[in-house]
Order: C-alpha cells, then sequence, then structure tokens
C-alpha cells in the first residue's frame, strides 16, 4: 500500500459533488443509509458509513471535523475490495473518532466514482475539509498496513493541530452527520497546549509544548511524532523553496542545503524523495558531516512514523549508506 502524509495545500476542490440530487423516490443505492460498511456484509462500527447520492454530502461535510477515508469497492469488480471495506472501518473504530470510514459501492451508486474520476477499485482517499487530502491509495492491503496507514495519518493531524473527532454512530437512518450545535469536537487534553500554538501559528511554543510530553514520557509515539514534525515545521518557517533548491542543487555535499530540502519535501508530501536525499547524502560524506545527515534522517523517521513501510525501506537504504 502506497501511504501519503496530509497535505491541505493545493488540494482538490470537491464542492461540485454536493450539488448531486438525492435519487428519486424508490430509487438509489440499497443497505446505504446506515451507520455500517455495506459493501460486502453489515458493520457495527461505530465510525463508519455506506455513502449513497442522498448523504454524501453530509459525508463530505464530516470531513470539516474530522478525516473522512472514502473506500471505493466493487463486490463484483473486486471482491477482496469488500473485505478492504470492511478492514478500515474496524481500524477506524480503534481511533475513537479520529476518522470516519465511508464505503461507496460503486456497483450500487457508480456516479460518484464517475464523478470523482475513481480509476480502479479497490481504492481508498483521505478527505479533509472536503478535499482529498491525500493522493489515492489504489488496491487492496492487509489489516496491519491498513493500521500503519492510519497510524501514520493519526501522528500528522497531531502534529498539524487537527483535533477534531467525529461522533459515534453520527449517521443514522436518515444519513445526517450533524454535530449538536454548539458542542465541541473532543480534544485530547494532552495535546492540546501544542495544538493550539500549532493553530495559532505560534511553532516554537508548539516544539516546546510536544518536548514537555516527550521529556515526562519518552513512550508517547503520537508527541514524539508531534515534536518532529514540528520541528519540521519550525526550521523551514519563511524559507523560500525555489532558493533553497537552487542551493541545493549547486552544493550537494552542503548538509544545511541537503537537509533543508529534505524537510520541504517533507511538507510537500514527498516523503520517499526527502529519505533518498539523505541517503546519498549520508552515502557521500563522512565524520562529523555524515553523523548530522543520518541524525537529520532519523528525526524525519521519527515525524513519519517507525511503523510506515516507507520508513522501514529508508532505514533499510539507511544501513546499506552506512555498512
Amino acid at each position: 500500500m502506497t501511504q501519503q502524509p496530509f497535505s491541505r495545500p493545493g488540494a482538490i476542490d470537491l464542492s461540485a459533488l454536493k450539488r448531486t440530487p438525492p435519487p428519486a423516490a424508490g430509487g438509489g443505492a440499497s443497505g446505504s443509509a446506515g451507520g455500517g460498511s455495506g459493501t460486502g456484509g453489515g458493520s457495527t462500527s461505530a465510525y463508519s458509513v455506506a455513502v449513497d447520492e442522498a448523504n454524501f454530502q453530509a459525508v463530505l461535510e464530516a470531513s470539516m471535523t474530522a478525516p473522512v477515508v472514502l473506500v471505493f469497492a466493487s463486490p463484483s469488480q473486486s471482491p477482496e475490495s469488500a473485505q478492504l471495506a470492511r478492514d478500515v472501518a474496524t481500524v477506524a473504530d480503534e481511533y475513537d473518532g479520529r476518522f470516519l470510514a465511508a464505503t461507496i459501492d460503486v456497483d450500487a451508486v457508480p456516479q460518484i466514482a464517475q464523478a470523482m474520476q475513481i480509476p480502479q477499485v479497490p481504492l481508498m482517499l483521505v478527505l479533509l475539509d472536503g478535499r482529498p487530502a491525500t493522493q489515492p491509495i489504489p488496491g487492496a492491503a492487509p489489516i496491519d498496513d491498513i493500521r500503519a496507514l492510519f497510524n501514520q495519518l493519526a501522528q500528522q493531524l497531531t502534529a498539524q493541530g487537527i483535533t477534531g473527532r467525529h461522533q459515534p454512530n453520527s449517521f443514522g437512518a436518515a444519513g445526517g452527520a450533524e454535530v449538536a450545535e454548539g458542542e465541541e469536537p473532543e480534544v485530547d487534553p494532552r495535546y492540546a497546549p501544542a495544538q493550539d500554538a500549532l493553530a495559532a501559528g505560534d511553532i516554537d511554543r508548539a516544539v516546546a509544548e510536544y518536548q514537555k510530553l516527550v521529556d515526562g514520557n519518552p513512550a508517547d509515539h503520537e508527541a514524539a511524532a508531534g515534536l518532529a514534525m514540528a520541528k519540521v515545521l519550525q526550521r523551514t518557517q519563511g524559507v523560500d523553496l525555489n532558493a533553497a533548491r537552487a542551493a541545493a542543487a549547486a552544493n550537494p555535499d552542503d548538509v544545511d542545503a541537503q537537509t533543508m530540502v529534505a524537510d520541504l519535501d517533507m511538507l510537500g508530501g514527498h516523503v520517499e524523495d526527502a529519505f533518498a536525499r539523505l541517503v546519498e547524502l549520508v552515502r557521500r560524506t563522512s565524520g562529523k558531516e555524515r553523523d548530522r545527515a543520518r541524525e537529520h534522517l532519523i528525526g524525519l523517521f521519527g515525524a513519519v512514523g517507525n511503523d510506515d513501510p516507507r520508513v522501514l525501506k529508508g532505514r533499510q537504504a539507511l544501513a546499506s549508506a552506512l555498512f
């Protein structure tokens, strides 16, 4: 499975799909109004919904609160996609509202897949603020890979100060996703100071708050990931992307220039490019310069998450470069 980090800038606006009219009386997909994943069998997940034209707008609006993981499935074209939908619903349930799993049966409601130009099934797409927050994630995957993906996304949510949570079973028989008026999304109080700092644009304070959490509990992997990503944000404040890339191209062995572009690649979602750049820098350098490049790369591994397949691959490449 190809895993992608959250990236708000440059997302594709799906607002046109909100105007898709509901099906005529007596029409539409069967079994799509309930709170479970309707493809390939029922689900008792508190954080999943089967999507049709009638509730698709509500699903988009739910992504304004917290991410929605769309799963495009087709029992007729891809029997394994039904299992993917069930597994995504299972994993979403483990995060207590940080994600909503939304299954779109393209056999029953092909209009949505056509409007979104979905090239294949199965396929996953993460929505945030009504827009894609990752590149499409094609193909089926074992549930452990899905858990690794969700873990990475949860870490990046924390790092970016995205704190909203879906309400359990918020999609009832009417397909509504409304939260009670005046109700605030649930926020983990441990991370609130750091997240508030990020929301206010105070990156230095966010770093300090995450550092307190890590110092108090080194086993808090979510805080460690938040600290690592906040440090990336801190290092890249005010940096001109084009100037940074030009400096790195002109000075291929300059650790400062190369690590800066690696940080910028991380923020832009080019995780593998960032890792590859620093692995090659480690391979070319020696002594203190090599140590600096290696330590920077390890920090980026922590920002992505140690269970991420790209990190595992990056660690293997780093070991090869060192030895």
